[in-house]
C-alpha cells in the first residue's frame, strides 16, 4: 500500500518549473536573450558520478516538461520590465532595441547580468528559486581587437561526428560524463591567448557554436568551464525529431548565427575556427567570400577521415580571399596566429 501511495503522489504532484537562460550577446542598445520555461530537473553533474547517474542526467536533459504560452518578464538594470510569451516548445526570446545603454552596466569582461521571472502563475506547477532567475548577456568591450567564433564538435571537443552513422557522436555526447571529456590538446591555451589578444588584455569576445540541441547546453557549458576555456555565449539549436513538421530553416544553423553576429557587430572583425569533418569548410569560406573584409582568418582542425579531407582540400586549396589554415594541432594554429599578429 505504501508503494502505491508513493506512486500516486508522484503522478499527481505538481512539477517544479524554472526559466533556463542561455548565455547570449548584444550591444549597448540591443539585447538578444533566449531561454526556455521547463521543469526543474535538479541536474547535478559530479566528477565521480557513476555511469548510471550519467544515464539519468542524459534522460533528464531530453525528457523535459515545457511550459507553453507562459508570460516571461525581463527586468533591465534601470528597473524597466519587458515581457514576452513562451512558444509551443517552451522557448522565449527577447530581441529588442532599448533606450538604456547596457554598456554602463557591464562588468570588466563585458557581461551584463539580467533577471527574468514568470510574469504570472503557472497552472498546475510550482515555480522554483523564488521566481528569480539570472541571465547573462555579453557586450564586447571597446578595447577588443577582434572576435572569435568557434565550433565545438571535433574542434575543441572530440565527438566523433564523422564516424559511421555518428555512433561515436551519440556515445560521447550522451553516455560520457562531462568531467571525463578531454578537450583537444592545446585548445584551451590557444583560446585564452586569442581572448587576450596581441596586447594581452583585449578581452576579445569568444562565441561558441554547435549543432547540438539546447538540451545539452548545461553539459557543454560545464565542459568549457572544467577545461578553462574563456567564457562566452553558447549558441545551440532546437532539437528536431523525424516527426517534426515545422518548416526547416533556409540556412544551416551555423551560417545563420555567424551572419547574425557579423551584422550585430559591423565594426568588429572575426576569426572563424572549425573542423574539416562536416560542413564548416564550405560554410566558413562562403561567409568569408561574402564578407571578405570582416573575416581575418579561418582555422580548420584536420580530422582523421580520408574522404572528408579530399573534399575539404578541393574547397580550401584555391581559396585566397582570407588565410585558411588546415591545422593538425593547436600549436600550428597558435604559431600562425602569432605570425598574423593576433596573439603575443
Amino acid at each position: 500500500m505504501k508503494l502505491l501511495s508513493r506512486l500516486k503522489n508522484h503522478l499527481t504532484a505538481k512539477p517544479e518549473v524554472k526559466l533556463a537562460t542561455y548565455r547570449s550577446y548584444g550591444t549597448g542598445s540591443h539585447l538578444y536573450l533566449l531561454g526556455r520555461a521547463i521543469d526543474d530537473d535538479k541536474l547535478k553533474m559530479h566528477e565521480d558520478q557513476s555511469f548510471f547517474r550519467t544515464l539519468v542526467n542524459t534522460y533528464k536533459q531530453f525528457d523535459s516538461y515545457e511550459v507553453t504560452d507562459a508570460e516571461v518578464a525581463l527586468e533591465l538594470p534601470n528597473g524597466r520590465v519587458l515581457t514576452t510569451k513562451t512558444n509551443a516548445e517552451g522557448y522565449f526570446l527577447f530581441d529588442k532595441t532599448i533606450s538604456l545603454d547596457l554598456n554602463e552596466h557591464a562588468d570588466d569582461e563585458g557581461w551584463v547580468k539580467l533577471k527574468v521571472s514568470f510574469g504570472n502563475e503557472v497552472s498546475n506547477s510550482i515555480i522554483t528559486n523564488g521566481n528569480n532567475f539570472e541571465a547573462e548577456l555579453l557586450i564586447p568591450p571597446t578595447k577588443a581587437s577582434f572576435g572569435v567564433i568557434s565550433d565545438i564538435d571535433d574542434t575543441i571537443l572530440h565527438t566523433g561526428v564523422t564516424s559511421f552513422l555518428k555512433w561515436r557522436l551519440i556515445k560521447n555526447s550522451l553516455f560520457k560524463n562531462a568531467h571525463n571529456r578531454i578537450s583537444l590538446e592545446g585548445s584551451p591555451k590557444f583560446y585564452r591567448d586569442l581572448h587576450a589578444g596581441k596586447k594581452g588584455n583585449e578581452q576579445n569576445p569568444m562565441i561558441y557554436l554547435s549543432n547540438s540541441p539546447w538540451n545539452l547546453y548545461e553539459y557543454l557549458k560545464l565542459f568549457l568551464e572544467i577545461n578553462d576555456f574563456p567564457k562566452g555565449p553558447i549558441l545551440l539549436r532546437d532539437f528536431r525529431t523525424p516527426f517534426d513538421r515545422t518548416l526547416k530553416p533556409e540556412k544551416p544553423h551555423k551560417q545563420k548565427e555567424i551572419i547574425n553576429i557579423l551584422k550585430t557587430y559591423p565594426n568588429l572583425n572575426f576569426i572563424l575556427i572549425g573542423d574539416s569533418g562536416e560542413h564548416d569548410p564550405a560554410i566558413y569560406t562562403e561567409i568569408a567570400a561574402q564578407y571578405p573584409d570582416r573575416i581575418l582568418a579561418i582555422y580548420l582542425r584536420s580530422v582523421n577521415h580520408r574522404r572528408q579531407m579530399r573534399r575539404v582540400r578541393s574547397i580550401v586549396d584555391n581559396f585566397e580571399t582570407v588565410p585558411v589554415l588546415m591545422a593538425e594541432t593547436s600549436q600550428q594554429a597558435e604559431e600562425h596566429a602569432r605570425e598574423q599578429g593576433f596573439i603575443k
